[in-house]
C-alpha cells in the first residue's frame, strides 16, 4: 500500500508577498482567483496549515471542515516577522546572505530551512496509506519535496511553487514519486491556474 499526498499552495496575496510570515487572509483578487480554481480532489483526509490564508483557501475550495495540521505551516521568521525582504538587505545583509545560503542558519532566532526540512520529513514519514490532501504553506511544501527526493538541504530556495498548484507526492518507505506545479484549475478543466502571481523569497515564507 502506498500513501498519496496533495499539497495545495493557498493563493496568493499580493499585499503580503515582500514580508516575512505575514498570514493575514485573502484580499479580494486572492478570493476571487481561488474560487476560479475550482473545488478540492477527493481525499479520504483533508488538512490545513493553521494559517488564515491556508485555511480561507482550504474553506474557499470546499474544505471548511479541514483539520489543522501544524507541521504545514509556514516557517518560523522570528524577529523578522512582519518585516520586509529590501528592508532586511539593507539592514541586515550578512544575516540575510547567510539565511538564504546556508539550510543550518537561524539568524532571525527562529526556525532555520533545515528546521523545516525535519519537520515536513517527519509528518510525511507518519502518514498512514491512503489518500491526503492539505492545503500547505508554500514553505512547507518546499520542505517536503526536498524530503522526499532526498535533496541537499540548500535546494530549498531552488524550487518554486506557484500559488493555488497542486504538488503530488506518492509513495511509502522513503520511495517516492513527485509531480509538482500542476495548477488547481488544471485538475478538473483544463484551464490555467494562479500563475500570475510569482513570490518573492519573502512572499514564499507568507501562509
Amino acid at each position: 500500500m502506498t500513501v498519496r499526498v496533495m499539497l495545495i499552495s493557498p493563493a496568493a496575496v499580493a499585499a503580503h508577498e515582500a514580508r516575512f510570515g505575514d498570514d493575514g487572509p485573502l484580499d479580494a483578487a486572492a478570493l476571487r482567483r481561488t474560487r476560479a480554481a475550482g473545488p478540492l480532489p477527493a481525499a479520504g483526509r483533508v488538512l490545513t496549515a493553521p494559517s488564515p490564508r491556508c485555511r480561507e483557501t482550504a474553506a474557499v475550495l470546499g474544505a471548511d471542515a479541514a483539520g489543522d495540521e501544524p507541521a504545514l505551516r509556514d516557517l518560523d521568521a522570528g524577529r523578522w516577522r512582519g518585516r520586509e525582504l529590501m528592508e532586511l538587505g539593507a539592514s541586515e545583509p550578512e544575516a540575510l546572505a547567510a539565511w538564504l545560503t546556508d539550510p543550518d542558519a537561524a539568524p532571525h532566532g527562529g526556525e532555520s530551512v533545515r528546521d523545516v526540512i525535519a519537520r515536513a520529513g517527519e509528518w510525511l514519514d507518519g502518514l498512514e496509506d491512503g489518500r491526503v490532501l492539505a492545503v500547505a504553506a508554500p514553505a512547507a511544501i518546499r520542505a517536503a519535496v526536498v524530503h522526499c527526493l532526498a535533496l541537499p538541504a540548500q535546494s530549498f530556495w531552488r524550487l518554486d511553487v506557484q500559488p493555488l498548484s497542486v504538488t503530488e507526492l506518492t509513495g511509502r518507505g522513503g520511495r517516492w514519486n513527485l509531480r509538482c506545479g500542476v495548477p488547481l484549475a488544471r485538475e478538473h478543466d483544463g484551464t490555467p491556474g494562479d500563475r500570475a502571481h510569482p513570490t518573492s523569497p519573502a512572499g514564499t515564507q507568507s501562509s
